[in-house]
């Protein structure tokens, strides 16, 4: 059965409590760094780590006044520490703060997102083990083309998510950077000793430069990996929602016991998480393009970037998790029809055999053009009438001349369109 989505964790990085504990996490390193340095007494220090804290509730209370959130949660902190908060926040600057606490959930998020790809791989990747030699129809344009098996098809999604999975690890560290260098990044108030120390402790690396901010490039970096990696999961669930046609029902997403289709035709069994997961592919590619209009910012820094980095980062990282777990549920749950491909194979009369047929002509010596006009009148003549194209071709002895019955017959086995799927499956890992 397909799972619901159950992965709460995501969701979890980007509450306001999450946010605000990370403000004080970088805040209380701060100090401890500037402890190191000599600026804040070790009894200051003290007070500080024990009675920091806050109240989302009271900051929002304080913001409504300020108009600041920053200041609204400094201003809560310093309610509770009392004097010795005089030691909090000296010498940095509101996007110290906001852009490394950012980097933090980013990498958090990043990790949610890896370990998704690697579960919809492990799905894949028992699906194109069970199907490795299970045959179907290979299509280009739509039209049926040549032989392939189901399992090297998934053999191409399973190599496919695996530069998703690289993808996101390059994100990852694209943005796993944060600074701590006052208001133009010029650490004018604060040794770059604080912050090497804070990142360090955060798992971050420090910025070589930075600005009031971290350069938005790193993040338009990450949203369009996102956004990348979404746009895979659509290209497969477009090709199973196509696989499910009624025409072709090669594949069908599972059904549920007491599920329904349509609130008029009872019969209907349609490709709606297949179809729920291109449409949200559409969306994270639109903030592709909002992250990416946030790189042009003003000199060393304005906040147009802050709005839309509010709602499209959340929202984003939350979107492509969703779709992870729901291409997961949905490869794993797929329902596979091996006797309908082996219908569809048939259903040209063997005109998918053609480049076979003229590969064993041009081989006995007849040039390729007369090998092709051959090989295409009978192909025309299959489509017209309906005969196998087999039958029209062991009938012609044009062909019998060139090519010796038995050897004409051979043509249309499908062995050899599958020798080299052993191959195909080291070259992607999964032999």
């Amino acid at each position: 059965m397909i799972p619901r989505y159950t992965r709460p964790e995501m969701g979890a990085i980007w509450t306001d409590e999450n946010r605000f504990n990370t403000w004080l996490e970088i805040e209380l390193l701060a100090c401890e760094a500037m402890h190191e340095l000599g600026e804040v007494p070790a009894a200051d220090l003290k007070r500080i780590r024990a009675r920091a804290k806050f109240s989302p509730r009271r900051i929002d209370e304080i913001e409504r006044k300020v108009n600041h959130d920053v200041i609204a949660f400094l201003t809560n902190v310093a309610e509770h520490v009392g004097p010795s908060s005089r030691f909090i926040h000296k010498g940095l600057t509101s996007s110290d703060v906001l852009d490394t606490a950012l980097s933090v959930q980013l990498v958090r998020a990043a990790d949610r997102l890896i370990a998704g790809v690697k579960a919809v791989r492990r799905a894949v990747a028992a699906k194109a083990r069970r199907y490795k030699y299970t045959p179907m129809i290979g299509r280009t344009h739509g039209i049926h083309a040549e032989p392939i098996t189901f399992g090297l098809k998934m053999a191409l999604m399973y190599d496919e998510f695996g530069r998703a999975l690289r993808r996101l690890e390059s994100a990852r560290e694209i943005v796993r950077v944060g600074k701590i260098s006052g208001a133009v990044g010029t650490h004018a108030h604060l040794d770059p000793f604080v912050e090497k120390y804070v990142c360090r402790k955060l798992g971050l690396k420090a910025a070589a430069l930075s600005t009031q901010v971290l350069q938005r490039d790193r993040h338009a970096e990450y949203v369009a990996a996102l956004a990348l990696v979404g746009t895979s999961v659509e290209r497969w669930a477009q090709e199973f929602r196509h696989l499910q046609r009624t025409e072709v029902r090669e594949v069908e997403e599972f059904f549920g016991r007491g599920q329904k289709g349509s609130s008029a035709m009872p019969h209907k069994r349609n490709p709606i998480v297949a179809e729920r997961l291109c449409g949200l592919a559409r969306l994270l590619r639109g903030y592709a393009v909002a992250a990416m209009e946030n790189v042009a910012l003003w000199h060393e820094r304005d906040i147009s970037h802050s709005g839309a980095e509010r709602v499209l980062l959340p929202d984003a990282t939350i979107a492509l998790d969703y779709m992870l777990a729901k291409i997961e549920g949905l490869v794993r749950g797929l329902q596979v029809y091996p006797k309908q491909m082996a219908r569809n194979l048939a259903l040209t009369g063997g005109l998918i055999h053609s480049q076979q047929l003229l590969l064993a002509l041009a081989e006995k010596g007849l040039s390729r053009e007369d090998a092709y006009g051959l090989v295409q009148f009978h192909a025309m003549e299959s489509w017209r009438t309906g005969r196998p194209l087999k039958e029209l071709v062991l009938g012609d002895p044009d062909v019998l001349a060139v090519l010796p019955a038995k050897e004409a017959a051979a043509v249309f086995d499908l062995a050899p369109h599958f020798r080299r799927v052993d191959r195909a499956f080291r070259l992607v890992g999964l032999a």
